[in-house]
């Protein structure tokens, strides 16, 4: 009975700890990137809110861009036991302490078709922890158009790493400039980097 209580205990502060770090908040921002996949922009705006900035790139393709802030927690200094320092030392060297995340969310045809995320915005386990707090409100109350993902230990969502950027429709990622040109393929050449398509 006490090796189950204090197992029950060991793993309750284990998930604690690890919460209090940022690792399930990596979680749920990568979680996002592949539930929100397929959501109408209606859908999006309901549960994320207005996007800060909008731009159109053609006729079928938008970018959406949200922008979030997280105010690290203050500690009282104490001279028994340094919190304060202690907490700026392991974010220092975790690389965490990130307090802004920017959301940039492409739209093709008035449906989601990826999330990125950038900024300072890694807490100290994990990575983009802080962007969960713009898509929080989809993760709660998910909307008829988002997808379901397996957010178990053994599915596609990772803490430490984003979620695979999904194949694009051509119109949602080619300008009819970019359409006529094609990359250099020889690092080595003199010629420009980019040439005209002759096909």
């Amino acid at each position: 009975m006490i090796s189950r209580t204090l197992r029950a205990l060991s793993l309750a502060t284990f998930a604690t700890t690890l919460s209090g770090c940022g690792y399930f908040d990596s979680r749920a921002a990568h979680r996002a990137q592949i539930a929100m996949v397929g959501m109408t922009s209606y859908d999006l705006q309901a549960c994320a809110g207005i996007p800060a900035s909008v731009k159109q790139l053609n006729d079928t393709t938008q970018i959406y861009q949200y922008t979030g802030t997280h105010t690290l927690p203050t500690f009282s200094g104490s001279t028994l036991i340094p919190v304060a320092d202690i907490s700026s030392v392991i974010q220092e060297f975790s690389g965490g302490g990130g307090t802004t995340c920017t959301a940039v969310i492409r739209l093709d045809h008035d449906r989601v078709s990826e999330v990125h995320y950038t900024g300072d915005d890694d807490e100290v386990i994990g990575t983009d922890g802080i962007c969960s707090i713009i898509t929080r409100g989809c993760a709660r109350q998910p909307e008829a158009t988002e997808r379901k993902v397996n957010a178990g230990p053994f599915g596609p969502v990772s803490a430490f790493a984003p979620a695979k950027t999904p194949n694009q429709n051509t119109d949602a990622t080619y300008s009819k400039q970019s359409g006529g040109v094609i990359t250099n393929p020889d690092p080595k050449s003199t010629k420009p980097v980019i040439l005209p398509r002759t096909q």
